[in-house]
């Protein structure tokens, strides 16, 4: 056997036997060690966030917002609204993630936020200049969970007389459920919708 031969089956050999050892340590050991210690360390995030109602299923994840309207779009008044969403169905019924990647001097952009101010404020009973932006501005992802604190003080009265509670009940429990800041200085305070209007369900009881 030549020398180039022999050189050319050790070359292959060694190729060989790295491809199988580093699909071993990343393709099998490595993905298995991660899932261990996310189920072990952070078994509610690496599951998803999953959120569940007072009867134990599955409603929804704590990262992704969910519209509270009827089969017309048309806003639940009886619980918290989310804010707008850019996402949308595709032709195979994927719920597709992204904004609307308009600039902010876009026409219809600025006819979409004019018009959902309008319908805040006809829902809410308030004048436009008291919507928040968050109300009427979509996030980057479409998907966002959260509100506001002030859009979801906004809505306080509105839940309250369709619900028959007190208002200091349900501006309380809104109070509750504000998140501050991460680490105290990253983002800024917010609520989650559908942990809110879970919530709300379980005040209502």
């Amino acid at each position: 056997m030549s020398t180039i031969t022999r050189a050319t089956l050790r070359t292959t050999r060694t190729a060989i036997l790295a491809m199988l050892v580093f699909t071993l340590l990343l393709g099998l050991i490595y993905p298995a060690a991660i899932t261990a210690v996310g189920q072990l360390a952070l078994p509610w995030q690496a599951n998803g966030s999953l959120v569940r109602d007072a009867g134990g299923e599955v409603v929804g994840s704590a990262l992704i917002g969910q519209s509270f309207t009827d089969a017309e779009g048309a806003p639940l008044p009886q619980y918290f609204q989310s804010r707008p969403s850019a996402a949308f169905v595709d032709d195979h019924g994927h719920l597709v993630s992204g904004g609307s990647n308009h600039g902010p001097e876009n026409e219809k952009l600025l006819g979409d936020i004019a018009n959902r101010q309008a319908a805040v404020a006809e829902l809410e009973g308030v004048e436009i200049s008291q919507v928040p932006v968050d109300a009427v501005t979509a996030s980057g992802s479409g998907l966002d969970p959260h509100i506001s604190p002030a859009y979801a003080r906004l809505q306080v009265p509105r839940i309250a007389a369709e619900r028959e509670l007190d208002e200091t009940q349900v501006s309380a429990l809104v109070e509750s459920r504000i998140q501050s800041r991460d680490l105290g200085f990253l983002g800024e305070p917010r609520v989650n919708v559908l942990e809110l209007n879970l919530a709300l369900d379980a005040l209502a009881r």
